[in-house]
C-alpha cells in the first residue's frame, strides 16, 4: 500500500486530531475499550485516505462523514473481535459519558441475569432449526452470514428467522414479557 504524500498526512493527522474525541465516543458506545478504541482512530484515518485521496478532499469532509466513516468502522472492529470470539472485559466507562436511564449496577446485573435465562429458556422451546438462526442472529449475525455459516440458502435462512422470531416472540409473551404481554 503506497503511503500518503506528505499534504495527505497533514489533512489527515488534522481531521483526525480534530475529531479523536468524537470517534473515541462512538468506540466507546459501541462497547470498545482500550485497543480497540486505537484500532478504530487508525481504520478511521485509513478509511478517510482511501476513499477522500486529496489532503483538499479530506479537509473538507463534513461532521456527518466522519461520524458515518467511525460508525461502520467500529461495527468492523466489533465483527473483527466476534469472528476471533474475543470478548473484552470492560473495566470502566470513561469519563463524562453516561447511560440514559442508568440505575443502581447490581440491580440492573440481576434484572439482566434473570432476563436472560427467560429468553434461553424461551429459546429452547423452538424447533432445532429455527433455534439455531435465531441463536446466531440475536448475537449479531445477519442472514448472509448465517446462511454462509449453516451451508444454507438465504432465503430458507430468512424464513426460518422470521419464523423462529414470532416464535420466540409469543413464548416471551406466554412467559409475561414484551409490551404484547402488558396488554393481555
Amino acid at each position: 500500500m503506497p503511503r500518503p504524500s506528505d499534504q495527505v498526512s497533514l489533512a489527515l493527522d488534522q481531521v483526525v486530531t480534530r475529531f479523536a474525541e468524537r470517534v473515541r465516543v462512538i468506540g466507546f458506545q459501541h462497547g470498545l475499550t482500550g485497543s480497540d478504541v486505537d484500532d478504530l482512530l487508525q481504520e478511521v484515518r485509513l478509511r478517510l485516505w482511501k476513499a477522500l485521496e486529496s489532503g483538499e478532499r479530506i479537509l473538507a469532509a463534513p461532521a456527518s462523514y466522519i461520524h458515518r466513516t467511525a460508525t461502520s468502522a467500529a461495527i468492523d472492529v466489533l465483527r473483527r473481535r466476534r469472528a476471533r470470539r474475543e470478548t473484552p472485559v470492560r473495566l470502566s466507562r470513561p469519563s463524562g459519558i453516561a447511560v440514559l436511564g442508568e440505575g443502581d449496577p447490581a440491580d440492573q446485573d440481576v434484572s439482566t441475569k434473570e432476563l436472560e435465562a427467560q429468553v434461553a429458556k424461551a429459546l429452547d422451546q423452538l424447533i432445532p432449526a429455527r433455534r439455531s438462526v435465531v441463536r446466531m442472529y440475536l448475537a449479531g449475525y445477519g442472514r448472509e452470514e448465517i446462511a454462509d455459516l449453516l451451508g444454507w440458502t438465504e432465503p430458507k435462512t430468512r424464513n426460518l428467522l422470521y419464523r423462529g422470531l414470532e416464535d420466540l416472540r409469543q413464548e416471551l409473551t406466554a412467559m409475561g414479557i414484551g409490551p404484547e404481554a402488558l396488554n393481555e
